[in-house]
């Protein structure tokens, strides 16, 4: 089964929601924003995908940290899965887990490929 991961009330969730369900694949939804998420999750996205694509440095909630906060969170991993613990809008949405491995971010052309 497939596990989706990110924030019930937003739009990229809200189209990845819709093209899984058109496609009859099932998932379980984990909300980061209201269950957290724990830095060993965290640790094995930025294993597989990489900081840059986990840290969503576009969104407010990266532009709101002060430049210290920003700079104190990009100068360990440590540091990084603790700001993205503590922040969880940090984190780019969705993530998707198949048993292949993760989609980061909503990839229409991924998801679809999920039905073959």
């Amino acid at each position: 089964m497939l596990k989706i991961y990110g924030i019930k009330n937003c739009s990229s969730m809200k189209k990845a929601f819709d093209l899984l369900t058109e496609q009859g694949l099932s998932y379980e939804f984990h909300d980061y924003k209201k269950q957290g998420i724990d830095a060993e999750t965290i640790k094995t996205w930025l294993d597989a995908l990489g900081q840059d694509v986990v840290l969503n440095k576009k969104g407010t909630t990266w532009r709101k940290l002060s430049e210290e906060e920003q700079l104190t969170a990009l100068s360990s991993e440590d540091a990084l899965i603790n700001a993205l613990t503590t922040h969880t809008s940090l984190i780019k949405r969705p993530i998707l887990a198949t048993s292949t491995g993760f989609i980061a971010g909503f990839d229409e052309t991924a998801y679809r490929g999920l039905a073959r």
